[in-house]
């Protein structure tokens, strides 16, 4: 029989036994009372089962605030269940529905989180996948054998169309060659984004006629309504432009799949929501479950935060995303290419070299770092080019700065690793 195995990281001061029966059962066939139709054949057929049980340490408090002084010991455990593909088939709605969405409502637990999920070979092209990847994304911006270095437009908010263009301007003759909207533009009064595009594209392509290069920009389109956001990729593409950030939380996995059956765009995913989900250890995701859903439905690039970033998230967590994104679903197309971001500057890039693998392949993604460097952000460019080139070839940071001033600046400034 063809399943899906979804590992649970079960809390209880009750059975494990028992609860990981009681979640196979009540995300599958079962009911609180035995119904008229009911059946053993009917059970054996799609019903979810419990295949494996590895037990934990205990834990020291609940996740949740159901247990009470006296209640015993917090047992912990990881939970394998398969759930027959005949009962779940390979629509990602049912799946996060039957999978994932019921069993935080289950009683008896103290936390519960989804911590692994292996999708069988059936759903190996329902959804089309990247559409541009790692490969297309290096294609479009020429840049081989190295990080793609990219920056954000910055102050977020506030900047009108035509002060965007003139700062885009600065950025795309510092030899860049990726910038986005922060996730917060979208299509502000202040800065719709028909005229961010119209003041910003010309910028883009006059430099491309120049030198050849062309910077890869991608515009905020994200909207509610699934039309509107269509309506903003094609004034993106329209326009010459080859990439759209999109606030993958707050459009939803429909519009997602809406968007990616018609785009021309590479499409960059800005994770944000992501830390109401995941960010207590023993409630939620593990987003190597998570992010398996958004690769299936398309995203070309996933921003992960980074080493050292200005958020909680731990380096092991940027680690394991990092391992996540660029693990085969079912084969390397489906990886989506890893941004580092959050509070980068070049000071991470030895230690981000080292953790991942020793691998370039990646977009490298510094906002301060690149645009608030004492020389202006072409010498920002320089710097976190240079600290790239010296964490590749094993070269301390300080000692490669004794023959490359913008990394030497860069150092005396951001030192204390905070880019932004």
């Amino acid at each position: 029989m063809t399943t899906i195995t979804i590992t649970y990281r079960i809390e209880t001061a009750g059975s494990i036994e028992a609860m990981a029966a009681k979640i196979a059962s009540d995300q599958s066939t079962g009911t609180f009372v035995a119904v008229p139709g009911e059946t053993e054949e009917l059970k054996a057929r799609v019903a979810a089962r419990v295949i494996a049980i590895r037990p934990l340490s205990d834990a020291a408090h609940p996740s949740w605030p159901e247990l009470r002084a006296g209640d015993g010991q917090i047992k912990r455990a990881d939970v394998d269940i398969a759930f027959p593909l005949d009962a779940v088939g390979t629509d990602l709605s049912a799946l996060m529905t039957i999978a994932v969405g019921g069993v935080f409502s289950i009683r008896g637990m103290s936390g519960i989180r989804v911590v692994d999920m292996k999708l069988p070979q059936a759903f190996k092209g329902v959804y089309p996948g990247p559409q541009f990847g790692m490969a297309g994304s290096r294609r479009l911006t020429g840049v081989v054998g190295r990080p793609m270095i990219g920056t954000i437009v910055k102050p977020a908010l506030g900047l009108r169309p035509d002060e965007t263009a003139e700062l885009v301007g600065e950025l795309i003759g510092s030899g860049v060659d990726f910038i986005k909207d922060d996730e917060k533009l979208m299509s502000p009064a202040y800065s719709p984004l028909k005229e961010r595009i119209a003041a910003i594209m010309p910028r883009l392509l006059d430099h491309e006629q120049k030198t050849g290069k062309k910077v890869m920009y991608a515009f905020g389109i994200s909207a509610i309504d699934p039309d509107e956001m269509m309506r903003n990729h094609d004034l993106v593409l329209q326009a010459g432009g080859n990439c759209a950030v999109i606030n993958i939380n707050s459009i939803g996995m429909g519009a997602m799949a809406f968007l990616r059956k018609r785009s021309g765009l590479v499409l960059h995913a800005h994770r944000n929501g992501w830390d109401v989900l995941t960010r207590h250890p023993g409630i939620g995701f593990d987003f190597k479950v998570w992010q398996q859903f958004w690769r299936l439905l398309g995203v070309d690039q996933f921003q992960i935060n980074g080493i050292g970033v200005k958020y909680w998230e731990p380096d092991e967590s940027f680690v394991e995303s990092f391992d996540a994104v660029t693990t085969p679903l079912f084969d390397p197309s489906d990886c989506a290419l890893p941004v580092a971001g959050s509070g980068q500057w070049g000071g991470q890039a030895p230690e981000t070299y080292r953790r991942t693998g020793r691998t370039t392949d990646l977009l490298y993604l510094c906002g301060g770092g690149i645009v608030s460097h004492p020389g202006g952000p072409a010498a920002g460019v320089r710097a976190v080019t240079q600290a790239w080139e010296a964490a590749v070839a094993d070269i301390p940071l300080d000692i490669y700065a004794k023959d490359h001033p913008e990394l030497a600046a860069s150092l005396e400034k951001f030192g204390s690793g905070k880019g932004e």
